[in-house]
């Protein structure tokens, strides 16, 4: 577990959802939404990220508008479900590529193709199961100032600008901390 930052992200704990190095020398933590296209569009660069340098972290933490993107909230407590059976990652591809499918219809589609028993999702879904793990996410993001998704913290602090700056700005904070 890493110690809470001065701007009131989170620190990353055992419920988090982490991609990429166990001993990070750098952290990226991504609010995200499943329905957002700007969460899509980041997702190739920042796997290409993680692939060139080993030292790099990633969490993943939900941060879903259902007004903005219908579903998005159920979205995110299927992909809890699927972190139950070790599949968030698979899920977290599966969800940000399908978009379009956040009805409760496609989200059982998507429960299938992760062999998550159609039965379980759609009793998840409709209790509301993960529910309580989802807002956790949000009201840490809500303390830490994201108002939109992605918004993103490198090392502890939010990335002001655009996403896209993470490809020098990764590589530069590396090199520094080398």
């Amino acid at each position: 577990m890493s110690a809470p930052t001065s701007n009131g992200l989170a620190p990353i704990g055992d419920g988090d959802h982490v991609l990429g190095a166990a001993e990070p020398r750098l952290t990226l933590v991504e609010y995200g939404d499943f329905g957002c296209p700007h969460c899509f569009a980041a997702k190739l660069p920042i796997e290409s990220l993680l692939r060139r340098f080993d030292g790099l972290r990633l969490v993943w933490r939900h941060f879903p508008d259902p007004e903005l993107h219908l579903g998005a909230d159920l979205a995110a407590e299927l992909s809890e479900l699927a972190a139950a059976y070790g599949k968030f990652w698979q899920s977290h591809s599966l969800l940000l590529a399908g978009r379009e499918r956040f009805s409760m219809e496609g989200l059982l589609e998507a429960a299938s193709s992760l062999e998550l028993g159609g039965s379980e999702a759609e009793s998840v879904l409709r209790d509301r199961a993960y529910r309580p793990r989802v807002e956790v996410d949000i009201a840490s993001g809500e303390a830490a100032g994201a108002h939109g998704t992605p918004t993103f913290f490198v090392d502890g602090e939010r990335l002001i600008g655009h996403w896209r700056q993470l490809a020098q700005i990764i590589p530069a904070v590396l090199e520094d901390a080398s």
